[in-house]
């Protein structure tokens, strides 16, 4: 068992044996005394007890954890037990009130005030001082809604005893109706307690979300990067438990990965502002006024499962054209490719509204591991001469290294090499003069099947 559970429980089960012993000394005393106010204490100690029976009762089963009927765990049973803590108030309060009023109309109110009446009394404050105390200090470090109320029952009836002990004090001056106006005034006070009970236990009951939280939850959730808006929040709090369902609205455009380090943010977000939290974080990809032509086509892309490259748009003219390539199994036909590719252009028209015209290039994507093993040390001379006079007709290529060949199962070369270029060259420049070197190769190795040329600066660390 958690530390939190013992101390929960522990506590619970002492404010159970103070209530029993307090009521015992009250019903007694009051029966000597025949004073109505310590006789309603005894019926509000008496609620006590049971209230107090009912929260240990209830802080043990909240403890325990979820199962496949409870999946939200056990812990609105403290707010049940609350609830029927607030109906035992509001009793105790009526029935004080009308013992008060018969005795203030009938007259007879013959009260005998002695030292054990006043002792009783005493020692009913000091118990419920130090329980109170205790309670709403573990009710604080657990989120006890039980504990709450608990502590809250005892802090009530330091006051009724108090009024109690003035009542007692004037009828002792004579004055023998205090002692029916103590008793109302105890009662009145019970009820005020029991209503902010009764209103704080509901609004759990009836997942009414705490004040303020929602609010804290949005301002925690627009500072993180990446989330454009909270489409959907819903909070349900449950004991000393929140859970919180969220669903956020980010680019359409963001790779999968990144959409779930951003939720795992949000998440993280939370948690370290509201600790007792139970959170699921869902993304809603939408449309930003930002997206590029060439995101949006990216995105729509993807959503068939196909990369979309060498981007080519004109759309301000009169006539209007898109047209790109896109890297479709080499396994299917050419229906089975045109068929996939055509619902891509469907919805390219949709997405830009309408007459324009859509040209898409398949490129034959091989999924299949292709084995090679390594090339005959003759053939390795020849092709390394080959590649470096190939590579020395090009200027701008500085160095020629790293050269590795294999041959494929069909006797095909495969060449991959690194190229080095001063370092202010541009990239698009880069890539013309390597897929110039390629063709250079192609054409002087015929029976090569894939040439690989990695690019990078002088002096770089492979």
């Amino acid at each position: 068992m958690s530390t939190q559970k013992q101390k929960k429980q522990s506590v619970a089960l002492s404010s159970v044996t103070a209530s029993l012993l307090l009521t015992t000394m009250k019903i007694v005393v009051g029966l000597m005394t025949g004073s109505i106010g310590i006789l309603s204490e005894a019926a509000h100690s008496a609620m006590d007890f049971g209230a107090a029976a009912l929260t240990w009762f209830a802080v043990r089963i909240s403890d325990q954890p979820a199962d496949k009927k409870h999946h939200y765990g056990h812990t609105k049973i403290e707010s049940v037990s609350a609830l029927i803590e607030t109906g035992l108030l509001f009793l105790t309060s009526f029935w004080i009130i009308y013992a008060a009023v018969e005795r203030l109309i009938t007259g007879n109110a013959e009260i005998e005030v002695t030292w054990y009446a006043i002792a009783v009394i005493v020692i009913s404050i000091l118990v419920d001082i130090s329980r109170s105390i205790a309670l709403k200090k573990v009710a604080r470090e657990t989120r006890s809604q039980a504990l709450e109320a608990d502590a809250l029952h005892f802090s009530s009836d330091i006051l009724s005893s108090a009024v109690v002990l003035v009542g007692l004090g004037f009828v002792a001056f004579g004055i023998h109706w205090a002692d029916a106006l103590a008793g109302i005034i105890v009662a009145v006070l019970v009820s005020r307690a029991a209503w902010e009970l009764g209103r704080k236990t509901i609004d759990v009951l009836v997942d009414a979300a705490p004040d303020g939280l929602s609010e804290q939850i949005e301002t925690i959730v627009e500072k993180v990067p990446g989330v454009v808006a909270i489409n959907k929040m819903r909070v349900k709090p449950a004991g000393p438990f929140v859970f919180i369902d969220l669903t956020i609205t980010v680019s359409r455009t963001l790779p999968q990965e990144k959409v779930l380090a951003i939720c795992a943010s949000v998440e993280q977000k939370i948690k370290g502002e509201i600790p007792d939290s139970d959170i699921t974080v869902n993304a809603r990809p939408v449309v930003l006024n930002s997206e590029t032509v060439t995101e949006r086509i990216h995105a729509i892309g993807l959503n068939h499962n196909l990369h979309a490259h060498n981007i080519v748009t004109s759309l301000t003219a009169e006539k209007k054209q898109i047209t790109f390539d896109v890297e479709v199994d080499s396994s299917l036909t050419i229906r089975a490719a045109h068929d996939s590719v055509s619902e891509l252009e469907q919805e390219l028209h949709r997405e830009f509204n309408g007459d324009i015209d859509v040209c898409i290039h398949l490129d034959p994507l091989n999924n299949e591991e292709r084995n090679a093993s390594p090339v005959d040390p003759e053939d390795e001379t020849r092709l390394n001469t080959v590649i470096r006079e190939a590579a020395s007709t090009i200027p701008a290529i500085r160095d020629v290294h790293a050269v590795n060949i294999h041959v494929s199962g069909h006797r095909k070369f495969c060449i991959t090499l690194h190229c080095s270029f001063d370092d202010n060259t541009v990239l698009a420049n880069v890539h013309t003069l390597t897929s110039r070197l390629e063709g250079l190769l192609y054409k002087a190795l015929p029976e090569t099947a894939r040439i690989i040329v990695h690019a990078e600066p002088v002096n770089a660390q492979d």
